[in-house]
């Protein structure tokens, strides 16, 4: 069973690239072993003001460090913004460079960043989930056939493809599940689960169990196989957290009709949509370590084997948790 380990995650907004590469620097000398940076064309809210193109950032953080992990959490290869082949070929690349030092996070999209690239719309979650599992076969089949081959699936196909620069090394492919059914799509399809928005009580009686049973419905042992929470902590008390959430509308992110909707201006309207209880139970609002070791630490009892903190691309918050959060793990 893979080791229990606490990554960190910068999102896609607020900040410009060199901040993104120098918080990765951070992130390495505190002694995190892996950091994952958002893949958007817009941010999820307006106010947060920046999203970088990361396939040119990621590059560069791996060149600047000398042995953190680095990938995207999460990309969407469903033929929207990006051509599965087109990620195979991009994710071989940057493994070629830098072996085993590159994880591909994948997940179905969301609306923003999506729907401009997609004529016929933007696909019904089912649709996309099929799209994400069917990409996934395709950028393994890229990565590891020896000749020219044929793809001819329900959504993609591909005559007489070959990829010429292969990975160096096995790069593992974390798929995005936040509802049941998409759990049991990760263990199918992926090779690790990163889940965001459950408790641990949601984790561990639903989300976990479902990854699991897809992985073994694949013939793969989900012992082996990595389960990864996100989730986003504030530095702040709960009523000032969800006084900032609101300000900067952040909070309708909470909606559900979020993830359809393709403008973070709407977004971030939908904050008055949002109770404050939910706004609570969406995000790590804490004023002392302790309460940030806390959900960590249900988190793991309830299975997870890695946690992902976003902490945004700000340095101080990443310092907070290096000083005060990883050394309590690292310990036990």
């Amino acid at each position: 069973m893979p080791g229990f380990r606490i990554s960190i995650d910068l999102g896609e907004g607020y900040n410009d690239p060199l901040q993104f590469i120098e918080c990765v620097q951070l992130a390495e000398t505190y002694g995190f072993e892996t950091v994952w940076l958002g893949d958007h064309f817009i941010p999820w809210v307006h106010s947060q003001n920046k999203s970088a193109f990361v396939w040119s950032v990621m590059p560069v953080c791996l060149d600047r460090t000398d042995k953190v992990k680095v990938g995207p959490d999460v990309t969407v290869p469903i033929g929207g913004r990006f051509h599965p082949a087109i990620i195979a070929q991009a994710a071989a690349t940057i493994d070629n460079i830098y072996p085993g030092r590159f994880l591909l996070g994948v997940g179905s999209g969301e609306a923003m960043n999506e729907q401009r690239f997609m004529p016929n719309g933007f696909p019904k979650w089912q649709e996309r989930i099929e799209r994400l599992a069917e990409a996934t076969e395709l950028i393994r089949r890229l990565w590891s056939s020896e000749e020219y081959f044929d793809f001819h699936g329900k959504y993609f196909k591909m005559d007489q493809v070959f990829l010429y620069t292969k990975p160096k090394s096995t790069i593992p492919i974390y798929f995005s599940a936040i509802g049941v059914k998409a759990a049991g799509y990760a263990g199918q399809y992926g090779d690790n689960l990163v889940t965001t928005g459950n408790s641990a009580k949601e984790c561990r009686d639903i989300i976990f169990p479902a990854f699991e049973a897809g992985a073994r419905k694949s013939g793969k042992d989900p012992s082996k196989m990595e389960k990864m929470v996100t989730f986003e902590v504030y530095l702040m008390d709960k009523e000032s957290g969800v006084k900032r959430m609101r300000e900067t509308g952040e909070a309708g992110v909470c909606r559900r009709g979020a993830f359809v909707e393709q403008d973070p201006r709407k977004i971030a309207e939908m904050e008055s949509e949002v109770s404050d209880e939910d706004i609570i139970n969406s995000y790590c609002f804490a004023t002392s370590p302790d309460q940030v070791i806390e959900r960590v630490e249900q988190y793991r009892r309830a299975g997870a084997t890695s946690v992902n903190i976003c902490t945004h691309s700000f340095p101080e918050n990443i310092r907070y948790m290096g000083e005060k959060i990883l050394p309590h793990f690292k310990e036990k």
